[in-house]
Parts: structure tokens; sequence; C-alpha cells
């Protein structure tokens, strides 16, 4: 296993909720910015969210803004994703991963999870 491990994908009907988790190990520094990105077929990776090491600040990408939410256990060194209101367009599959900085861009990202497969149907 690497340094982020995701969990929690699975199927759900449209309307539905999940919650995903992101456990990291210590490798992985508390002070780090985590994030949470989907990829779709056809589709280019996207930036789904993302939280800083204090949890203070979170962005969202438009499409889940106020059905997604982000925040971070800094005990556990966990970071979950709670998904609600569920699309057929959030089928993908969710990555978390970590980096330095709070605006890195999708290649600033150092570590990146295995990745955890949602699927919504209708």
């Amino acid at each position: 296993q690497g340094p982020l491990v995701e969990s929690g994908g699975g199927l759900v009907q449209a309307g539905g909720s999940l919650r995903l988790s992101c456990a990291a190990s210590g490798r992985i520094l508390s002070t780090y910015t985590w994030g949470w990105f989907r990829h779709s077929l056809g589709k280019e990776r996207e930036f789904v969210s993302n939280i800083n090491w204090s949890g203070g600040r979170t962005r969202y990408a438009e499409s889940v803004k106020g059905r997604f939410t982000i925040w971070r256990d800094i005990a556990t060194n966990t970071v979950y994703l709670e998904m609600k209101n569920l699309t057929l367009e959030d089928t993908a599959v969710y990555y978390c991963a970590a980096t330095p900085e709070f605006d890195s861009g999708v290649g600033e990202y150092d570590y990146w999870g295995q990745g955890t497969e949602v699927t919504v149907f209708s």
C-alpha cells in the first residue's frame, strides 16, 4: 500500500449519499493540504475539493458545492469527503492526494492514493 489509502466507494442510487475516507501513513506530513480528485471515462482528472492542514481552508469545485463536504481528523491523519444528493455525473474513480501548498495544481500533488470507485445509478 502507498502512503494514502482511500475507502468508502461503492454503488449508490441517484440522490443518495456516500462518505469517502483517506488515511495517510506517517510519511504524509500533518501540515500538508489534502485534496480529492475524480476521473471518469472519457474525461480528464477533475479537482473535487481540498482542505488545508488545519482544516480552516477548504475549496470545492462548482459542480459539487453544497453537496459535498470535506473535513479532516488531524489526530488520525484521515480526510473525509461526504457526498450527498449524488447524480449520475458523480460516477468516477475518486482519488485522494496530498501537497505542501493549498493552491497547488493537480500536477503539484506529491502523493496519490490508488482510488476508490463510485458508481451512481438511476
